[in-house]
């Protein structure tokens, strides 16, 4: 249903948001569809910044602007996006695409908020393959991965200001920072841990849990044009979660199945398509979170890449639109253009890359679909919420984790392996420093902490400093 009004009135004073198209309620939108889907095509050019940032993005444009949703509304869906694997940004574009359109809604929102990374980290990681050896490429990245460091450093304190408030949580932290980074436990195990730590506080500690932040987001906000009892609802029915459950479940095993039925079952696309759809289930915490256990896995495991490589993955997905959880295409990438078996490697590489995307992003909607009519349950669950407060806790360790690992293998030359019984370090060779990539990493951090600039405006100076100093000599490419 088309509306031929238009959507603003030059002439309303500053900060009246649009008259919303009026809905089609045959078809149970609260938004005219074409209308949300221009909206939400709109927001996906925008997602930069990672979670944080995105967030931003919708709550600007679906709250404050257009008043689609009242602010309550939106981080009551937040709420419940954090309790979730994976990203938690795209599932709430899944989630308020539900609420204003139904299933294609939240079907559109999702897709639309990765599409465009999706392109954009394809062409880039094709560009890698085939000049990333080259002079200019390499010298950009040579500025990019130390500012990489500021940025998961930024995450870290960004993140530890919102989970740490109590001296439990900031020993729970601590500990599975040490777990990863000494002991080299498995992230699964660390995620479950702390779910059963935070769960332990809860009950016998609750002084130690505090409500999260949300983002620093405030409870109240301008009133929505449409009323909350008018957004797309419906009630719990184990059918539904049934049926939504069988079409995700078909939705990955038939193009898993069939790369395993074609390339085997030792090929890279099978190792890739089970390895990368297990990391969807246990992302808990975002990207960065979750890109310490691929790191560990993909360079010390499996070989698909060199550690300085998931340095400049990260790098590529922090200046594409999109979640930050995009570089595992990348790494997926990269990884089977080099081993392609019997098949092209441009073909390889594509295949990999869009089935690992495929599978990264699947469960996001099989998870809100299915939970969407049960979120007001789930919110009331105190023992619920003090299992994702441990894990919240536990992510500020698993970020520093992941900070140390790009410090060590960007900031140094050679780096030694020691092993000590249980105990796992990393050790960098300390004349292996490279002062030209310290210098941009405290350049890149001052930006960010104390003047406060955007990541990509960061990473942009960061690149045409590394340009520089590579083409003048001053780092060795």
């Amino acid at each position: 249903m088309t509306d031929p009004r238009p959507q603003s009135d030059p002439n309303a004073p500053r900060g009246e948001a649009a008259v919303p198209p009026p809905p089609d309620r045959r078809s149970g939108d609260v938004i005219a569809f074409g209308e949300a889907v221009r909206a939400w095509f709109a927001i996906s050019l925008q997602t930069f910044g990672g979670p944080a940032g995105q967030i931003a993005v919708m709550q600007r444009t679906l709250v404050d602007e257009k008043r689609w949703i009242g602010q309550k509304r939106f981080l009551h869906a937040l709420s419940y996006c954090t309790l979730l694997p994976g990203p938690e940004a795209q599932q709430l574009a899944i989630y308020v695409g539900w609420l204003l359109n139904g299933l294609r809604g939240g079907l559109v929102a999702g897709i639309l908020f990765v599409l465009p990374g999706v392109v954009a980290l394809l062409g880039l990681s094709a560009i890698y393959v085939t000049a990333g050896d080259s002079t200019v490429v390499t010298a950009v990245f040579a500025g990019l991965a130390p500012a990489v460091l500021a940025i998961v450093a930024h995450a870290v304190v960004r993140v530890g200001g919102r989970a740490l408030g109590h001296p439990a949580l900031v020993a729970l932290a601590v500990a599975a920072f040490v777990a990863l980074s000494v002991f080299a436990v498995p992230f699964p195990v660390v995620v479950g841990a702390a779910a059963v730590v935070g769960w332990a506080l809860g009950r016998w500690a609750p002084q130690t849990m505090r409500k999260a932040k949300g983002h620093g987001a405030e409870d109240d906000g301008p009133p929505p044009l449409i009323a909350d009892d008018a957004l797309h609802t419906e009630p719990p029915s184990r059918t539904h979660a049934l049926k939504v459950l069988a079409v995700g479940v078909v939705a990955w095993v038939v193009p898993v199945g069939a790369v395993v039925a074609f390339t085997g079952t030792g090929s890279i696309f099978t190792d890739q398509a089970l390895f990368f759809s297990g990391a969807a289930l246990v992302t808990f915490g975002g990207a960065y979170a979750v890109l310490a256990y691929v790191a560990q896995q993909a360079v010390q495991v499996y070989g698909w890449l060199a550690p300085g490589e998931m340095v400049r993955g990260l790098a590529l997905a922090e200046t594409t639109p999109g979640p930050l959880i995009m570089v595992v295409q990348f790494v997926a990438f990269v990884g089977a253009y080099r081993e392609p078996g019997g098949l092209n490697p441009w073909v390889a590489a594509l295949l990999a890359a869009l089935l690992t995307t495929w599978v990264t992003f699947v469960p996001c909607f099989v998870f809100v679909f299915v939970g969407a009519p049960y979120v007001e349950r789930l919110r009331g669950n105190h023992a619920l919420s003090a299992a994702l407060t441990g894990i919240t806790a536990a992510v500020v360790g698993v970020i520093a984790n992941l900070a140390v690992f790009f410090a060590v293998h960007t900031l140094f030359a050679e780096v030694a392996t020691e092993t000590w019984g249980p105990i796992h370090l990393e050790v960098p060779e300390l004349a292996s420093l490279k002062p030209v990539s310290l210098g941009i990493a405290v350049l890149a951090a001052v930006l960010l902490f104390r003047l406060k600039w955007s990541v990509l405006r960061t990473l942009g100076v960061c690149a045409a400093l590394g340009l520089v100093a590579g083409l003048s000599g001053l780092v060795a490419l």
